[in-house]
């Protein structure tokens, strides 16, 4: 083998050395029954913190703005992280999206009905809000908090 070659499969990854060497993984998505791409395909990664940046951008000026009135920078991230979370649980478990997904065009459903009650919604974004499931994610790029709550965000 070619040093390059080495260097190369170290970069790109286990994923694309296992392709190489003729294992199959399939599209994201694929083992959850959902499309390969468009509408009710898996949200890729940019859509996805795309749509957290803007729903925590209005979060932190809801906070700023109503609650602390910008006194404190400690408190108005704290106001933040709750506004975010209540903002989460009351949008995600009635219409099934925030603002920042809606406006990136994502959903988040569950595979047995297809809505997010109000007791997922709950747990998914307690779990969001905690950071560390979200940065776990599966070969199907759903985080761990999604795999908990048994969610899963799709594109509209």
């Amino acid at each position: 083998m070619d040093n390059r070659q080495a260097i190369g499969s170290w970069l790109s990854g286990p994923r694309a050395a296992m392709e190489e060497a003729g294992g199959d993984f399939g599209y994201r998505g694929e083992q959850l029954g959902l499309p390969e791409e468009g509408p009710g395909s898996i949200a890729r990664p940019g859509r996805r913190l795309g749509a957290i940046a803007v729903d925590w951008g209005l979060c932190f000026l809801i906070a700023y703005s109503l609650v602390t009135d910008g006194y404190d920078p400690r408190t108005t991230g704290n106001w933040t992280l709750l506004v975010f979370f209540v903002l989460g649980v009351l949008t995600v478990g009635t219409v099934g999206s925030t603002p920042g997904k809606r406006l990136f065009g994502l959903r988040v459903i569950t595979l047995e009905t297809g809505t997010v009650n109000p007791l997922r919604a709950l747990l998914r974004t307690a779990l969001l809000c905690v950071a560390v499931p979200a940065l776990i994610w599966d070969r199907d790029g759903r985080g761990l908090h999604d795999r908990l709550a048994r969610t899963v965000e799709v594109r509209i």
